[in-house]
């Protein structure tokens, strides 16, 4: 069995953060110029949330993989997801933002991660 090449999975991580914040900005300049304000806010408020929760998935996964897992770890991240949901919840309920701009930003690193797919499926045997 090969061994495991801690740098790739560090380079393809680093890919997905960057990816992440590429297609984020992009998206938000095409929301905001294709409808307005509303749904560039919207979009980028998505993509925001996106970002932050890849970054926090990537910590708890780090977190794992420690020798000593404490409990601090899993409050800290329902506290995360606690304060996440609820600062979602009460600028989508009361802002003008629109809604389905925010929904389609939230798929933002799900679309970094598809990208990132296809790039190590081009390039596999390099």
């Amino acid at each position: 069995m090969a061994e495991v090449d801690e740098a790739f999975f560090e380079r393809a991580l680093e890919r997905i953060r960057k990816l992440t914040l590429a297609l984020g900005a992009g998206g938000t300049l095409a929301a905001l110029a294709w409808r307005g304000w509303t749904w560039g806010a919207g979009f980028a408020f998505g993509a925001l949330i996106s970002w932050l929760n890849y970054r926090w998935l990537k910590q708890i996964a780090d977190a794992l993989g420690a020798k000593a897992v404490r409990k601090r770890v899993a409050v800290k991240a329902a506290l995360r997801y606690l304060l996440l949901g609820g600062g979602a919840y009460v600028i989508l309920r009361f802002s003008k933002i629109s809604k389905l701009a925010a929904v389609a930003g939230l798929f933002i690193a799900a679309a970094a991660v598809i990208v990132e797919i296809v790039f190590e499926l081009i390039y596999a045997g390099n």
